[in-house]
């Protein structure tokens, strides 16, 4: 490369550079969610005691959240122990990573098709496309940038071993991948996206290029290529078809082991059984959903952090068009495949990159999430960058022009991703902005209100909680949700029985347990004292272990807040503990309180009957 072509690609760089950091720099103000990013920092204290051997030893063996992402771990457990709980510094640390990915995505690019304008731009929509908000603005999705890096560093070192194999190269490939994986599991179709580039632009498959052989392989493509792509600069070695799948053989090995170690890790929380969602409603909304994204990538303004499942309500005519589009778009680029095959490759990076979240194995609840097309929209990228390119070679157009079309739909995605980064600056504006997007939503809904309680708005959150359970019937968390906001609002009755609704739905001991404290807790407001006794019990035994903490929180509870009815549940609850002059004790501080109170003396003459 000349001093000329180095000064335009650090150029370049650094226009990158400035517009992504320009961009993202509006997340500096935005804090953690109060979705995922608790479990993942601020209410984990592996996480948050930093990089420490007890910490990688918790990474590796760790499948909370449903994966096994030990690296991504670790990338979190650094930066709380550089920046502590300061969002900042942890926002920083994703916007960094991202920053790197746009590069490197250049700069590969730039290497394998010798195109420098072509791959700025791709590059650039990579950086400043709202789609791609959500992996960058949500630190809990730092999994998404983190193996992303990974992700692309092995296409890089691909690149590299293609053009000299050997053992060395081809280990460095496989280090990659594994770290890939390591971060997130969505990477595992590495070997197929290699097998892509094999085909453009490393042409490196006999019988498929413009020559059989590897010589006047390498001869054809320096004369038909009129630029300084890596196929043109250097002799590629060119093979059949099963030697270059035997080739990925060992790195097919790591895949289905990812994949393996990801379906146990989402077996027990988020993986959806076929009576939940049926396969065909799966393809259904697969199909729609490949679509959608495409959809959502050319007009990116209706994007929300999740899109509910549609199950069996999408309509004939919604899908009838997916489909139509999905097998025109796959028709011409097949039919061009010689002539433009750029676009081949990009439409099969697309298809085949969201294979492992597009809902065949369906994860969560979620129809399609912006987030999964981080990776998989660059093969659209492509497409669509060298597709006008040709056009516009064909027809002669001047530099000028392009450059106007590209800064002024740059600016315009730069606008959309300022505001869609907008509406993560509080928990309350992402989930309202949600609802506006999706309308029937019943997550959204329950984050919503649980959002407004904690802004200590609870008869505002009341009518969102009832919504949430209308849509989504029958789970433990809604009726939980809705009766803490009940009580706060003073609806106690009404309380207690969303309580006891969740009680005979829930079968996990410590969320049952806590179900029947609260129970308990309510009915001594009201009184009910009959009810705290046989809650308090229930509770003590769903989770035994839970026994201790309920005994400390109501002996803090009463030393700040002295109560009839606490003295008198603290008592019960000493004497299901076999602390009995504890619990008299406490029975007698509820006399004290109100010497009226029949259930304290009773209890009491029922331990000074009891043999000694």
């Amino acid at each position: 490369m000349d001093q000329k072509k180095t000064n335009l690609t650090v150029a370049a760089c650094l226009l990158l550079l400035i517009a992504t950091l320009a961009i993202y720099s509006r997340v500096r103000s935005n804090p953690f969610t109060a979705f995922d990013d608790q479990t993942y920092i601020t209410r984990n204290l592996h996480v948050q005691a930093g990089v420490t051997w007890k910490t990688v030893t918790w990474a590796l063996k760790s499948t909370e959240q449903s994966n096994w992402h030990p690296l991504t771990w670790l990338s979190h457990a650094l930066d709380c122990q550089i920046y502590g709980l300061n969002p900042v510094g942890h926002h920083f640390t994703s916007v960094f990573i991202h920053t790197l990915n746009v590069l490197l995505l250049f700069l590969l690019l730039l290497w394998v098709t010798g195109r420098p304008g072509r791959s700025l731009l791709v590059s650039a929509l990579f950086a400043l496309h709202p789609l791609n908000v959500e992996s960058v603005a949500w630190i809990a999705e730092r999994k998404n940038v983190l193996s992303t890096l990974f992700f692309l560093s092995a296409l890089g070192a691909y690149g590299w071993y293609a053009a000299k194999p050997g053992v060395k190269r081809y280990l460095l490939v496989a280090a990659l991948f594994a770290l890939g994986l390591a971060a997130k599991p969505m990477v595992i179709t590495l070997p197929f996206v290699l097998l892509l580039l094999d085909f453009w632009p490393l042409q490196r498959i006999q019988g498929w290029g413009p020559a059989t052989s590897a010589q006047q392989g390498s001869k054809n493509r320096k004369q038909q290529t009129e630029n300084d792509s890596l196929a043109s600069r250097s002799v590629l070695p060119v093979l059949p078809m099963s030697r270059l799948l035997l080739e990925k053989l060992p790195l097919l090995i790591f895949s289905a082991g990812s994949a393996i170690i990801t379906v146990i890790a989402q077996r027990s929380a988020a993986l959806r059984s076929l009576s939940q969602i049926p396969l065909d409603e799966r393809l259904e909304n697969a199909v729609y959903s490949y679509a959608l994204y495409i959809w959502k990538a050319l007009w990116p303004t209706q994007l929300a952090l999740y899109y509910p499942h549609p199950t069996s309500t999408l309509s004939v005519w919604q899908l009838g068009l997916a489909v139509l589009f999905l097998l025109g778009v796959s028709a011409f680029v097949w039919n061009q495949r010689s002539a433009r095959p750029y676009l081949i490759a990009g439409w099969l990076w697309y298809l085949g990159t969201l294979v492992p979240v597009i809902g065949i194995v369906q994860v969560g609840d979620q129809a399609l999430a912006d987030r999964y097309a981080y990776v998989p929209l660059i093969g659209i990228f492509v497409m669509i960058v060298w597709g006008i390119a040709d056009w516009a070679d064909s027809r002669a157009v001047n530099f000028q022009l392009r450059g106007a079309v590209a800064t002024v739909i740059l600016a315009a995605l730069s606008f959309l991703t300022w505001r869609q980064i907008g509406y993560w600056r509080s928990d309350y504006d992402l989930w309202t902005h949600t609802l506006e997007i999706t309308k029937v939503n019943y997550l959204a809904e329950a984050n919503l209100a649980g959002t407004l309680r904690k802004l200590g708005r609870a008869e505002e959150a009341l009518p969102h909680y009832q919504a949430a359970e209308r849509l989504n019937p029958g789970q433990p968390a809604r009726h939980i949700n809705l009766a803490a906001d009940l009580a706060e609002s003073g609806n106690l009755q009404d309380a207690i029985a969303e309580y006891e609704i969740a009680a005979e739905l829930n079968i996990e001991p410590r969320t049952q347990s806590r179900i029947y404290e609260s129970i308990a807790a309510l009915s001594a407001a009201l009184a009910d004292y009959a009810t705290v006794r046989e809650s308090y019990k229930q509770a003590w035994q769903a989770d035994p272990q839970h026994g201790p903490e309920m005994i400390q929180a109501l002996t803090e509870d009463t030393t700040t807040r002295p109560t009839p009815g606490g003295f008198y549940s603290l008592g019960y609850l000493l004497e299901l503990a076999g602390k009995l002059p504890e619990a008299r004790d406490a029975y007698a501080q509820a006399l004290k309180l109100d010497p009226g109170l029949a259930e304290a003396k009773q209890a009491m003459d029922a331990l000074d009957r009891a043999p000694k």
